[in-house]
């Protein structure tokens, strides 16, 4: 048996951000990143509109990027005293991952962090609150979504969380917050919503139900990224629903070791954050040369080759599709490896056991298409790291 898990109610449209004046509820906490949203004044939109359905509210603001254990519980403390009976998050991926997790910390003040870590380990959900997300970009998907990733700074670690508890039961997606978006993070996220797509379509927990979708949002990614990545508006629209599909897909497929590599690393070295969407672009050409030994995988790249005008023989689709990739890696001004994003070398070389290790033991690699030891996550990190080819 397989499980397809949605958001009940899905609002989306120019203008969607206001479907909350019909929230029914009577306590909200909002919970929002920097300064972007109030700056844009979607914040106060968001408040006006859940004081129209009478709801009172209050915020919990200033989530760091990549957020941290240490403000989820904060959050969560915040909750357990306000008692919201709704948990409103808007903004990018680090805001609405960061509330779900103190949604698990709000309802169950006993449990740790450590008891979360295991996929699909969470306690029921929704016994004080219901959840709303609002994206700000067009990457994550986390509205739609079974998972949050949340850092643990002191072992320099990102988790992803999954659980199907965690799932938003509201999610409005508004491209007017996408217009919001600064051209880098347009990359970045576009490169996110595309590795989504094309990690769960490949997955070995692909279905019927995840595969239309994930291949609608690979042709739409294609299609709309650069223009969105130039500022166009329509462009900007359709890449908000792409990566809405991608997030549908990949939250009942699952993903791979693209995102094991980007969880592990991103956090790890002390030239600063690899941002997990540049980290993706940038390792997935390597991955899918890896996966493809894979007979299956192999042709299941292919057929995204083909949903996207690539042909040829089936060695020349994926390194047709691998090429694109690096394509609007360039385009979009992505470096190609992790020595050209500043990673030093001396420092990969220390930390690359263990850093392997870890990405082998990520929630994200039991879904991938082609099993991968230690010592090959190490040889794979080294291409990412070098521009080498994939040769094992």
């Amino acid at each position: 048996m397989a499980r397809f898990t949605l958001p009940r109610d899905i609002y989306f449209g120019r203008g969607s951000i206001d479907e909350l004046k019909n929230l029914k509820g009577k306590k909200a906490m909002i919970v929002v990143g920097g300064g972007s949203m109030k700056r844009f004044g979607f914040l106060d939109k968001v408040i006006d509109n859940l004081h129209q359905a009478g709801i009172e509210t209050q915020l919990f603001e200033g989530v760091e990027s990549d957020p941290s254990v240490e403000t989820v519980m904060k959050g969560a403390a915040a909750m357990r005293e306000f008692e919201p009976d709704w948990i409103v998050s808007i903004g990018g991926g680090s805001p609405i991952d960061a509330a779900k997790a103190m949604w698990a910390f709000y309802e169950y003040p006993e449990i740790t962090f450590e008891d979360l870590i295991t996929p699909f380990s969470f306690p029921t959900l929704r016994q004080k609150a219901k959840f709303l997300a609002i994206p700000s970009t067009s990457g994550t998907a986390t509205e739609v979504t079974a998972f949050s990733v949340i850092t643990d700074y002191e072992k320099g670690i990102k988790y992803p969380l999954a659980d199907f508890n965690i799932t938003p039961d509201v999610a409005i997606v508004d491209p007017d917050l996408a217009e919001t978006m600064p051209q880098k993070l347009t990359a970045h996220t576009g490169m996110d919503a595309l590795t989504h797509a094309i990690e769960a379509y490949v997955s070995t927990a692909h279905s019927d139900f995840t595969d239309p979708l994930a291949i609608k949002a690979i042709q739409m990614v294609f299609k709309y990224l650069p223009a969105s990545y130039n500022g166009d508006h329509t462009a900007r629209e359709e890449m908000h629903y792409a990566q809405c599909l991608a997030g549908m897909a990949f939250s009942n497929a699952l993903l791979g070791i693209v995102h094991s590599m980007a969880h592990k690393t991103g956090a790890a070295y002390s030239t600063g954050h690899i941002v997990h969407g540049c980290a993706n672009a940038m390792y997935l050409p390597y991955v899918i040369k890896y996966n493809a030994q894979n007979a299956e995988a192999k042709k299941r790249y292919c057929d995204i080759a083909t949903a996207v005008g690539i042909t040829g023989t089936e060695d020349e689709m994926v390194e047709g599709l691998r090429n694109k990739i690096w394509e609007y890696n360039k385009t979009l001004n992505i470096p190609k490896t992790m020595q050209e994003y500043g990673v030093k070398e001396d420092e990969f070389l220390e930390k690359l056991p263990e850093v392997a290790k870890n990405a082998v033991g990520d929630a994200c690699t039991g879904s991938n298409p082609r099993e991968i030891t230690p010592e090959q996550m190490e040889k794979l990190l080294k291409c990412c790291f070098y521009g080498t080819e994939v040769d094992f």
